[in-house]
C-alpha cells in the first residue's frame, strides 16, 4: 500500500476536482458494477500467460532471436504472477495479484522515454522532433548518409531506419520483424535495404537503445535520475521501481560514467516496476500531463505523443494507438496503450475515465478483459 504518498489527483470536467487515497479500493465510487468489475478482475487473475516464472526460461533461448544474437547483456529476475490495477475517475476500482511487485516490464519501457522525450522538449534541450539527431549527438553514430539526416521523430515513430550496432547489437537484428498474434518473424535479422528515415516503420529494440543514449546525451544525467526527479516523484510513485543498463552500456559525459538504460528488456535489463506505479503513470497521461496542480508534461506533448504516425496510423511516440477502434476494439479510439512482451500493458482511456494495468496476461484474453471492464461500468 502507500501510506505515506500523495493521493492520486484528477481534474474531472466542470472544474470538479477528485482526490483518493489509492489504497481505497472502491468500484462504485469509480462508477463501476462491483460484481461485473469483480468478474472482470477473476478473468484476468486466471488467464496467465504460458511463460515461465523464471525470466532466463525466455531469455537467451531463442525466444527472440537465435544465438548469438540472443546473448542476455543486462540483469534479469523471476517474475511473479498475474497483477493488474483498474483506476476510474482517479480512483482505484481494482487490484489483483501482486501490484506493488516491481518485475521487468519489457518494451513498455518504450513509452517511458517518450517522456523523457518530452521533458527534453520542454526543457529547451532539443528545438523541436523534427531536429536532426545530429545536432546534439556526442559521438559519431549520426554521421553517415543513412542516419544524418535522422530526426527526433523519426526515432519515436520508429522510422528512422538507422543503421549500426550498439551495445554488440546490429539494426540487422530487428529487420524483417513482424508483430501480431501469429507474426511470421522467419526472416527476422535477414538483410532489408534501409530506406531513407521517415520511409519504413519497423518495431526495433536496438534503434530505440539508440534514442535512450542520445536522450542521455541530451540530459547529461542518468535518465532514471531525470524520471524520479521530473516525473515518479511528484507522481507520488513508490522508491521500488529502477531501470537497468545492460552490461556494457555505459558512457563517460562531462568526465562521467553513466549508464544508457535500454527501452526494453528482451536482452536483460530495462524498467522493473509494480503495476500501481504504471497505473500512476497512466493517470499522468490521461490528465493530459498534469498532476496536483503541476503541469509536468506539456499538453502539447500529449497531443503530439498520441498523434498517429503518418504511415502506421496505429503507433505514436512510442505509445500505441487505437486508431479506428483497430487493436482493442471495445475501447474507444482516443485510447493508448504501452505495450510490453509477457503480456504488460497499460492501457488509457479517456473516453472512459479509464485506465487498466495488466501485468502476465495471456495476450489472446486482453481484448476479452478490457470489453468486460468497460461493460463494468454503471454510470
Amino acid at each position: 500500500m502507500y501510506p505515506d504518498l500523495p493521493p492520486l489527483c484528477y481534474t474531472a470536467p466542470m472544474s470538479e476536482t477528485i482526490a483518493i487515497e489509492p489504497e481505497a479500493i472502491d468500484p462504485d465510487a469509480a462508477g463501476f458494477s462491483p460484481s461485473r468489475l469483480a468478474d472482470a478482475v477473476v478473468f484476468a487473475a486466471g488467464h496467465e500467460i504460458a511463460w515461465s516464472r523464471n525470466i532466463d526460461d525466455q531469455l537467451g533461448k531463442g525466444e527472440f532471436e537465435p544465438p548469438p544474437w540472443n546473448e542476455v547483456l543486462g540483469p534479469t529476475t523471476p517474475r511473479g504472477g498475474p497483477a493488474g490495477v483498474i483506476l476510474r475517475r482517479g480512483r482505484l476500482a481494482a487490484a489483483w495479484g501482486d501490484s506493488m511487485r516491481p518485475d521487468m516490464t519489457f518494451s513498455v519501457a518504450k513509452s517511458y522515454l517518450a517522456v523523457l522525450a518530452g521533458l527534453a522538449v520542454m526543457d529547451g534541450l532539443i528545438g523541436g522532433v523534427h531536429e536532426r539527431v545530429a545536432a546534439s549527438a556526442l559521438d559519431d553514430h549520426f554521421s553517415s548518409a543513412q542516419n544524418r539526416d535522422i530526426t527526433w521523430l523519426h526515432l519515436l515513430q520508429q522510422t528512422s531506419e538507422w543503421e549500426g550496432t550498439l551495445w554488440g547489437k546490429p539494426d540487422l537484428i530487428d529487420r524483417n520483424r513482424q508483430l501480431g498474434a501469429e507474426p511470421d518473424n522467419s526472416r527476422k535479422g535477414q538483410h532489408r535495404d534501409l530506406s531513407p528515415p521517415g520511409g519504413y516503420w519497423e518495431y526495433n529494440d536496438v534503434r530505440v537503445n539508440r534514442l535512450s543514449l542520445s536522450l542521455l546525451q541530451l540530459f547529461r544525467r542518468p535518465l532514471d535520475e531525470v524520471l524520479a526527479e521530473r516525473i515518479m516523484a511528484p507522481i507520488g510513485a513508490s522508491a521500488d521501481w529502477s531501470w537497468n543498463a545492460y552490461r556494457n552500456a555505459h558512457v563517460s559525459i562531462d568526465g562521467v560514467t553513466m549508464p544508457s538504460v535500454p527501452g526494453g528488456s528482451h536482452w536483460g535489463g530495462g524498467l522493473w516496476i509494480g503495476a500501481r506505479d504504471q497505473a500512476r503513470l497512466g493517470q499522468l497521461i490521461l490528465q493530459r500531463g498534469a498532476w496536483d496542480g503541476r503541469q509536468l508534461l506539456p499538453e502539447s506533448w500529449i497531443d503530439a505523443m498520441l498523434t498517429p504516425c503518418a504511415i502506421n496510423p496505429e503507433y505514436g511516440y512510442l505509445w500505441w494507438l487505437n486508431t479506428d477502434r483497430a487493436r482493442y476494439p471495445a475501447a474507444s479510439a482516443r485510447a493508448a496503450a504501452a505495450v510490453g512482451a509477457g503480456g504488460n500493458t497499460v492501457l488509457v482511456d479517456p473516453a472512459q475515465d479509464l485506465v487498466l494495468v495488466a501485468r502476465w496476461l495471456d495476450g489472446a484474453a486482453l481484448n476479452p478483459l478490457i470489453a468486460q471492464t468497460i461493460a463494468a461500468i454503471a454510470d
